[in-house]
């Protein structure tokens, strides 16, 4: 038994210098990327998100002149419809025969041979 109980001791310090020697081994990692390196990537992020900043910027620019152009466009097209009524109006009101209902109210008298049209 004394055999038996030596190797249960030599197990059990065996096992006891696998856990010393598991915590005492400290692992020397190098880094995959050098101080340099890590600098210039920084620099290169930060300029993509400048970048992608400046470009959604630059669109909401567009996209309000675009908004302003058509507003400018609907009031254009308004004031054109407006002009196109009045130009109606006018080519109405100077007709042969409303002029001459107005000058006989007026007491104008009209002889074929004086009556000249002027557009």
């Amino acid at each position: 038994m004394s055999n038996l109980a030596r190797k249960i001791q030599q197990d059990q310090y065996q096992h006891q210098e696998e856990k010393q020697s598991v915590k005492k081994v400290i692992k020397q990692t190098k880094s995959l990327l050098s101080p340099g390196e890590k600098v210039l990537g920084i620099a290169f992020i930060a300029i993509i998100c400048f970048g992608g900043v400046k470009i959604v910027s630059n669109q909401s620019e567009i996209y309000q002149v675009n908004k302003e152009i058509q507003v400018t466009q609907s009031s254009i097209n308004s004031i054109e419809k407006s002009n196109k009524e009045l130009d109606t109006q006018v080519k109405e009101l100077s007709s042969f025969e409303r002029l001459r209902e107005v000058a006989s109210k007026l007491g104008l008298d009209f002889s074929k041979d004086n009556v000249k049209v002027v557009h």
